[in-house]
């Protein structure tokens, strides 16, 4: 795998607000922060640009509300951000799509010359996989960081319900099955990236 010199790192969502498991339900992938982190060190030690994606939750109940804790960073990213040489955006997004929200995270990119996007942050199959496949759609090249994801269990329809591991897998394979990104393990980025 190649991972450019000017690929862009899009953090999606890493905030406090995802370790209220009384209100997401059970997890997936308990290592996930770490190899987000890991993401966000060898991206700024090698001066690539990194967009840090927050949800702020127009919803009143849900943890990710502004005014809330849970609508701040996790302490991890917090203390990371504006350490790194190379370029550097806050996106501020209410949907799942981080195209959809302030600045113009498209044309931010498009100005910075990125043609490449490497994904990773929360939830797997809701704001990484709509990111990576609207990124997928406007002709970026995406690789999305699978073990540097997570979700939680999902109720869908007719009562069915899926185990957040399942989730997570189906969300893998719709994306990289589709056409819409590569789906790779984090050390296979890491070691491209150095």
């Amino acid at each position: 795998m190649e991972i450019v010199r000017n690929a862009a790192l899009l953090v999606v969502d890493v905030q406090k607000g995802f370790e209220e498991s009384g209100f997401w339900g059970p997890r997936n992938n308990p290592g996930a922060d770490e190899n987000i982190g890991a993401l966000i060190d060898v991206w700024q030690g090698t001066g690539r640009p990194v967009v840090f994606v927050r949800h702020d939750s127009v919803h009143r109940e849900s943890p990710l509300r502004p005014g809330r804790e849970g609508n701040d960073f996790k302490e991890y990213v917090a203390r990371r951000r504006g350490k790194g040489a190379g370029g550097e955006l806050l996106v501020t997004k209410t949907v799942n799509s981080a195209f959809y929200g302030t600045p113009d995270l498209d044309a931010w990119l498009r100005a910075e010359g990125v043609g490449q996007l490497v994904v990773a942050g929360i939830q797997t199959n809701m704001c990484v996989e709509t990111t990576a496949r609207m990124a997928g759609n406007l002709g970026y090249d995406v690789v999305v960081a699978y073990d540097a994801t997570y979700t939680f269990d999902l109720a869908g329809p007719f009562g069915w319900r899926m185990r957040a591991e399942d989730v997570a897998r189906a969300s893998a394979v719709s994306l990289h099955g589709g056409g819409f990104a590569r789906v790779v393990l984090t050390k296979e980025v890491v070691d491209a990236a150095r």
